[in-house]
């Protein structure tokens, strides 16, 4: 629940840095989680609305507040993994485009400092403790 907090209080417009992958992971799920009960509960209290009542008063207003954020995360996961928040457009590319980015997704960050930051997960940030019993 931590991961889910970060996102959406310390960083709900952040689209510069990094995002590891357990923080973009755990966003994912328990956003999916919350989404879920949503549902349900739309459906239970009747807040159901659409040609075949599929959609959701609570649901609805829940994925509007969290659009940013989980745009935002996205981005940082990218530029992680060491490509441009740009990238995120290939969702619009249908089918190759979504396994596309799902790869670059699930793929570990880069294990040195880039363009958009330090490592998040700390490995690698530092040179000279890197370069120990290398010698």
């Amino acid at each position: 629940m931590n991961w889910y907090l970060k996102v959406v209080r310390d960083h709900y417009l952040d689209f510069k840095g990094r995002a590891r992958r357990k923080e973009y992971w755990m966003f994912v799920l328990i956003n999916v989680i919350i989404s879920a009960i949503l549902g349900l509960l739309d459906q239970t209290l009747g807040l159901n609305y659409g040609d075949h009542n599929e959609e959701g008063i609570l649901e609805t207003v829940y994925g509007l507040l969290v659009f940013l954020p989980s745009l935002a995360v996205t981005v940082r996961r990218l530029h992680d993994y060491g490509k441009s928040g740009w990238y995120i457009l290939l969702i619009l590319i249908p089918i190759i485009g979504w396994i596309w980015l799902l790869v670059w997704l699930c793929m570990e960050g880069e294990n040195k400092q880039n363009q958009w930051g330090p490592n998040p997960k700390g490995v690698g940030n530092l040179t000279a403790i890197d370069s120990i019993g290398k010698e």
